[in-house]
């Protein structure tokens, strides 16, 4: 099942802002060496989902794009029909 894409945008804002965070606690300084590995690694992580997230997004634009030049308009969605799209 597909994710929407309100759902992708509220996860990659939580991901970036626990990455922030991640960031601000290693930056005071104050971490154990572990607690600190643990952190990095955490943060790792979450840069790389983040950064997955903005690659998939990236791909959708660049196939919007091909679309448009192409010649394909992009028709409006008229949700009083059956689902098919308006000319």
């Amino acid at each position: 099942m597909a994710k929407s894409s309100k759902s992708v945008t509220d996860n990659f804002e939580q991901q970036l802002d626990e990455l922030e965070k991640i960031v601000s606690r290693m930056e005071e300084g104050e971490l154990s060496l572990e607690n600190s590995i643990k952190e990095f690694e955490q943060g790792m992580k979450l840069a790389g989902q983040c950064q997955k997230t903005l690659q998939e997004a990236e791909m959708r634009v660049k196939i919007l794009m091909s679309d448009i030049e192409n010649g394909d308009n992009l028709q409006d969605f008229n949700p009083d029909t059956d689902g098919t799209i308006a000319n």
